[in-house]
């Protein structure tokens, strides 16, 4: 009732500034009766007769002595009332109804003329066809000119390998050219349900089909269909476009269509010149449950107008490429993923994915690597399986050893907890060449510090991996040097060989050796190369892991170019032995004490404190 008061100050307002009464008592409740009568959501119209008996009742708004100005008030008042820009009160002293003419029959050479006026059709490169139609022909109509549709028109898209449906000037149809059009681009059997029209004239609702039986060939439902609009594509042109659209049968490129009707009926008002135009029927998407009435069918992807050809035609050069990218992808792989079987699944179940038209609606390459990025993850369970960049090699840095110093201090913390518990965080592993190039500085002003405490906390909570060159060397600090330990096994999928990590025998610097206490601290954060270094301590019994289970990633994954596209995989190609089990690539190394990431230090400085007696 509040939002129907905007009809009464609206009139008001407006009636306020005239003082001769020039219209009968009666005009506003005719107007009004005709909308409660006709309009197709009478739902919508809850309170507007009270409204209506307000504004009639009150003699200022009569008092208005144009009836264009009255009409325009009242046309305001109305959509402020019911939300409705479609209703409209206009004042025609000179209107003639217009009759939609029946098409008489004519020469054949006089047909071809219509149609060659009224539909465009180009094959573009690339076997692309493109269909422009300004006018939605109604079934019978379609039926006269059919045989000439299918010569002039359809048989000449249905070899096209694609086709840009071209609705961006489409402004006019008839209804039951709907399922007409869209049946051309499903299967005959089973018939699908588009819509459901409601009629208010007669209360009935009707609902549309697709058929099964069809004049010619259909263009079926797996080659690309792309529905171009824009902010002119009204009325049954819209619904083509939301059918498709909502059946995931095209996709549609341009502008948000106009937002019209389903159907429009303008009536007269009493023996007045006055006339009210409103919607008298509703469409509702089965799929959906929803209308593109008003609101306008929204596109897949937005684009100028002028530009959604161009956009559409991209759009169709990419799909064009994806079968052989995603092909690509799935034998790169399978020749190359780190686990034989996996690798050979998930590149079986892409190309099902492929066959089954998934990839089918991408419309950009972003789009593409997306789908195929959270596809390869979750075929595999390996966050580390994925679409990447292709990063130019960098040129290797040059440091000063002033520059040295300070890069070692901000990668490094240590401090010295009491019972002479030393602490060591950092939070990436380097390369071994670079880290062997600044051993004696990171000795000096980071490892003295901790090496000769009675345990040692190495927190990894934070330590997001890197290359696994340097575990060989940082794992040796923790054993003694009178022997060779062999750490873990590394088979290598591309090349097929197994690589064998030892302890080294040279180090720089003292050992902490095998017999101190030593903690690791984890987190679901800690990944890659800091897993590998926790699965091998924890495997070898030389640390207690305290915290989360780790990330479960993987050995650091190569990059590799998909064929001559500009897509690159990420695949992991490396994982530890698997002889005595299940290694910690996709499942991560589970602590021997589970506690929060928040509590692992204060959990680990408990238990070393009651090992070694107690706070000091």
């Amino acid at each position: 009732m509040a939002k129907a008061l905007c009809l009464v100050a609206s009139l008001l307002l407006v009636g306020s500034v005239f003082t001769h009464a020039e219209f009968s008592p009666s005009l506003i409740v005719d107007m009004a009766k005709i909308v409660l009568d006709n309009y197709c959501s009478p739902e919508k119209l809850n309170g507007l007769k009270q409204a209506i008996e307000a504004a009639s009742s009150n003699t200022e708004i009569l008092n208005i002595p144009d009836a264009e100005t009255l009409a325009n008030v009242l046309s305001s008042g109305f959509q402020t009332t019911i939300s409705d820009p479609r209703l409209k009160v206009s004042y025609e002293p000179n209107y003639v109804a217009a009759v939609a003419p029946e098409l008489p029959p004519l020469p054949p050479e006089q047909l071809v003329a219509i149609l060659q006026s009224s539909i465009k059709l180009d094959v573009l490169e690339g076997n692309v066809g493109y269909l422009r139609i300004d006018h939605i022909l109604g079934e019978k109509v379609a039926e006269k000119v059919g045989p000439l549709l299918l010569e002039l028109v359809w048989n000449k898209i249905l070899p096209t390998s694609a086709l840009i449906f071209d609705l961006r000037y489409t402004g006019s149809g008839d209804v039951s050219g709907l399922p007409f059009i869209v049946s051309y681009f499903t299967e005959a059997e089973p018939v699908v349900h588009i819509d459901s029209v409601y009629d208010r004239l007669s209360g009935a609702t009707t609902e549309l089909f697709t058929s099964s039986a069809l004049l010619g060939e259909r263009y079926g439902t797996t080659k690309p269909l792309i529905v171009l609009t824009s902010k002119n594509t009204n009325g049954i042109a819209e619904d083509v476009a939301y059918c498709l659209q909502s059946m995931k049968r095209a996709t549609v490129v341009g502008e948000k269509t106009a937002g019209g009707s389903m159907k429009l009926n303008k009536i007269k008002v009493t023996d007045t010149d006055f006339y009210i135009t409103l919607p008298t029927a509703k469409s509702t998407n089965p799929i959906t449950g929803s209308s593109w009435e008003l609101t306008g069918v929204t596109p897949d992807v937005a684009a100028e107008v002028e530009d959604a050809l161009a956009t559409a035609v991209a759009i169709l050069n990419l799909r064009a490429k994806v079968p052989a990218i995603v092909e690509g992808s799935a034998a790169l792989i399978a020749d190359n993923y780190a686990f034989e079987a996996v690798g050979a699944d998930v590149a079986a179940k892409l190309r099902g994915m492929l066959a089954a038209g998934e990839y089918g609606t991408v419309s950009s390459k972003t789009g593409l690597e997306t789908k195929l990025s959270s596809d390869l993850s979750t075929l595999s369970g390996d966050k580390s399986l994925k679409t990447t960049i292709s990063a130019p090699v960098q040129p290797p840095m040059t440091y000063s050893p002033e520059m040295f110093v300070e890069l070692v201090k901000l990668s490094f913390q240590t401090d010295v907890f009491e019972n002479n518990v030393g602490y060591l965080r950092f939070d990436m592993f380097g390369d071994f060449e670079e880290v062997k190039a600044i051993a004696q500085v990171i000795v000096d002003l980071v490892w003295s510090k901790v090496v000769d405490t009675d345990a040692l906390i190495v927190d990894l909570r934070n330590n997001l991996g890197g290359p696994t060159t340097a575990i060989s060397g940082f794992c040796t600090y923790f054993f003694d040097a009178d022997k060779q330990i062999l750490l873990d096994k590394l088979y290598d999928r591309p090349s097929g060989t197994t690589k064998e990590l030892w302890t080294l025998s040279d180090l720089t610097g003292p050992r902490f050796g095998s017999t101190k206490s030593l903690l690791i601290l984890t987190s679901g954060a800690t990944a890659g190369a800091a897993e590998e270094f926790v699965y091998i301590m924890k495997k070898l019994g030389r640390a207690m892991i305290v915290g989360e289970t780790t990330a479960g990633s993987s050995h650091p994954p190569q990059t590799f170019q998909v064929g001559e596209t500009g897509v690159f995989l990420s695949i992991p190609t490396v994982h530890s032995d698997t002889a005595a089990g299940p290694a910690w690539e996709g499942v991560g190394v589970t602590p021997h004490i589970p506690v929060s990431a928040e509590a692992a230090l204060n959990t680990a400085k408990g238990i070393l404190n009651k090992h070694l007696g107690g706070p000091k």
